[in-house]
């Protein structure tokens, strides 16, 4: 009987720090990691750097341009003025960013990201001017990634429920999660989500809703955290992932709740 005991306790210390490394928090760098020297948001720069840092996974935002083509940049205009839907994608990859790198097309980026393996991108499709422009930048988004064969290094978040429910229609395998926060994880899980993707703000007024969402099997995302106590509050509170301007800050942190 001892030995049965000794043996089930034995077991459960084997389990125990499997449980807990699932619910390790991970860090995504907000727009790359470019609050460091010669960075800019979203340039080939901030994703090395990020890769550097030790990021799990870098989050970019992905544009279309008047003539379909996708770039990445976050503002719906570049820095000297252009609206990039209303932009031709040979004007829009002149376009300079802070650090003076040209404005990425998706497919540069997917293309230095694919070389930084296992990081994980974390593409943010940016709602569009119509409903049918949502649907051709997942489309197109979706199209790519299968082409480049990085189904299993992306995922995918948006703030457009249309935007996200076409992306799970076009890749039902995928991971995607909703960005706005003004559905319940109930909701989402309905939609087919795989997890949400709320501002810090949505979720420490719904405290319960991280609780709820790994219940009903949804992976859970902050953003943009920044402050070491609110990093550390999200880290308490088993949050999957945290995107932050601030990686090492995090990375730091997550070494001490070890």
């Amino acid at each position: 009987m001892k030995l049965k005991l000794l043996t089930f306790v034995l077991m459960g210390l084997v389990v125990v720090p499997g449980i807990r490394a699932e619910q390790t928090t991970k860090a995504v760098a907000h727009r790359g990691y470019w609050k460091c020297e010669g960075s800019a948001e979203n340039s080939l720069t901030s994703l090395q750097r990020a890769y550097d840092a030790g990021c799990w996974g870098s989050e970019l935002d992905i544009w279309l341009t008047a003539d379909g083509k996708l770039v990445v940049n976050h503002d719906p205009k570049t820095l000297d003025g252009l609206v990039i839907e209303k932009t031709d994608f040979e004007t829009v990859t002149k376009s300079k960013l802070k650090n003076g790198e040209t404005i990425p097309s998706l497919e540069t980026y997917l293309k230095a990201g694919k070389e930084l393996k296992p990081m994980i991108l974390v593409l943010e499709l940016k709602t569009q001017s119509t409903p049918e422009r949502n649907r051709e930048i997942a489309q197109k988004v979706v199209a790519m990634v299968k082409a480049m064969e990085m189904e299993e290094q992306v995922e995918y978040i948006a703030f457009s429920n249309l935007v996200g429910t076409e992306l799970i229609r076009l890749a039902p395998n995928a991971k995607v999660a909703y960005l706005e926060g003004d559905k319940t994880p109930a909701q989402l899980k309905e939609l087919g989500y795989t997890g949400l993707d709320y501002h810090l703000g949505v979720l420490k007024e719904h405290d319960n809703w991280i609780r709820e969402a790994h219940e009903l099997g949804l992976t859970v995302n902050v953003w943009t955290v920044n402050k070491a106590d609110d990093l550390q509050y999200f880290i308490d509170h088993k949050a999957d992932f945290i995107t932050t301007n601030e990686p090492e800050l995090l990375l730091d942190l997550l070494k001490d709740a070890k």
